[in-house]
């Protein structure tokens, strides 16, 4: 029997040179802060520089070995955009006197350790699709220990870390990981059952109420970390994961209608009984009120950002030339503000191209991957980075109330730091799949008037009618 295989290119030297450009690009912005601050260059830049360098080597040479034909994009441009974040938060350190760098390189070293491990040991990433419920139970338990007493921690209103001993985590990255592998599987089980039920009110359908279970789920979910952990950039991203996924398996606009009413339902009760969540809507409502900004939690770090932002003009200060350490949490919540101060809206620009294009990669890996879970996992997670970075930005930039939401692979927290790895890595192997070579054989179809092949990566026959050809 002859076998026609497709031979793509894995572009595993293309990735090397983008690689080593993007650590020139790390290290050189970390050199130009401490140039420009006029402080000598010490030991830690070199240490910094090269500790990225070997991690990052290491993931590239496994990706050669284990997914050799993963996208080549995305590694070089996570690498780029976690080597500016480390030199932004090493310049506020100087400014500062903290050491909040070490603390991210410790946090990038875990997180990519990780991220290798899971590349080395998850061969096809359909396997993750068999334990959907698992992986739902395992969301619960996460969201739910920033709550138990002795364990969680409440730091600036809201309850989402928990205390490790060394340290503080936020089980919650974590859980947007777990949701979307349990909404990936659940929905590509479920897709015809939700799209074939349902009642149509004038040119829209409507699912069944029972078919409305996953929804009502996802919005309580939202609600209950919105009540019992303040915190609402956590709410939006798992109710935004969720209804990004569905619309992507269904492609019916009455869930996001019902989705936009649930969103506005939950928002006022929100706005009207949680004061966390209120102080933060009067502070964007209100930002330059002189009561609201002079107030504990007022808008004083939304308009100090605003102002960096301004003094940056379109070429900014230079890095190591503003002041983005008077700005509160300038290395975590507001670190656009102070790369938009130094870097200009120039160098801001081309930050959030970046981010552009690494979710740009992430839907490219989801269109060719050929399985449902596949799809829609990568979907999901790259509609995940892409809400994050909207809310963060939006919030810095007041078209939004400010969430707290950090921006991934830049802003200080190992937590966010590992999540996001982790997004990285699954969506890496998704690539593999969708680029790797499919082998086919001819075989006749079932009723013998044509002919067709076997897709043996996921064992599907394709029919080719007589005389046809597939695309």
């Amino acid at each position: 029997m002859s076998q026609v295989s497709s031979t793509p290119r894995p572009r595993r030297n293309t990735e090397l040179v983008l690689l080593l450009l993007g650590l020139c690009i790390g290290t050189g912005a970390s050199l130009l802060a401490g140039l420009g601050m006029d402080r000598e260059i010490t030991s830690d830049y070199w240490v910094q520089a090269a500790v990225l360098a070997i991690m990052s080597l290491v993931f590239h040479l496994v990706l050669r070995l284990r997914a050799r034909y993963a996208d080549p994009y995305i590694l070089p441009i996570v690498v780029t955009l976690n080597g500016l974040g480390i030199a932004m938060i090493h310049r506020i350190d100087v400014a500062e006197g903290d050491d909040a760098a070490s603390r991210q390189l410790m946090w990038t070293v875990v997180a990519m350790g990780v991220a290798i491990a899971l590349l080395w040991l998850l061969k096809d990433h359909r396997v993750l699709r068999r334990w959907p419920y698992l992986f739902l139970a395992a969301s619960g338990i996460l969201l739910l220990l920033p709550l138990i007493p002795g364990l969680g921690m409440e730091i600036n209103g809201a309850r989402i870390w928990i205390n490790l001993g060394v340290g503080s985590f936020q089980p919650g990255e974590i859980a947007k990981i777990t949701l979307a592998i349990f909404f990936a599987g659940y929905l590509s089980a479920n897709r015809d059952l939700i799209l074939l039920a349902g009642k149509k009110i004038g040119p829209v359908t409507f699912p069944r109420f029972r078919d409305m279970g996953p929804l009502v789920i996802a919005w309580l979910i939202s609600m209950g970390v919105l009540v019992f952990q303040r915190d609402l950039g956590s709410a939006i991203l798992f109710f935004g994961l969720f209804m990004a996924m569905i619309y992507l398996a269904t492609s019916r606009v009455s869930w996001i209608i019902l989705g936009l009413v649930l969103v506005a339902v939950g928002g006022l009760i929100a706005v009207n009984t949680i004061s966390h969540v209120g102080l933060r809507v009067d502070a964007w409502l209100h930002a330059f009120d002189p009561e609201v900004y002079n107030r504990g939690a007022g808008s004083y770090q939304i308009v100090q950002g605003l102002f960096g932002l301004a003094s940056g003009g379109l070429l900014g200060t230079g890095l190591g030339g503003g002041r983005p350490d008077i700005v509160a949490y300038a290395n975590s919540d507001m670190i656009i503000a102070s790369f938009g101060e130094e870097l200009g809206f120039i160098g801001l620009s081309a930050i959030l191209m970046l981010f552009v294009l690494l979710v740009t990669r992430m839907l490219r890996a989801a269109l060719g991957t050929r399985d449902a879970f596949g799809k829609l996992l990568a979907a999901g997670l790259a509609f995940t980075m892409a809400l994050q970075c909207f809310v963060v930005i939006g919030g810095v930039t007041m078209v939004i109330p400010l969430t707290g939401l950090t921006t991934p692979f830049m802003a200080a927290g190992g937590s966010s730091l590992l999540a996001n790895w982790i997004v990285v890595t699954l969506v890496l192997m998704v690539s593999q799949s969708a680029r790797k070579p499919v082998a086919v054989g001819p075989m006749v179809n079932a009723s013998g008037s044509g002919s067709g092949h076997l897709d043996r990566t996921s064992g599907v026959p394709v029919e080719t009618p007589a005389g046809g050809v597939t695309a």
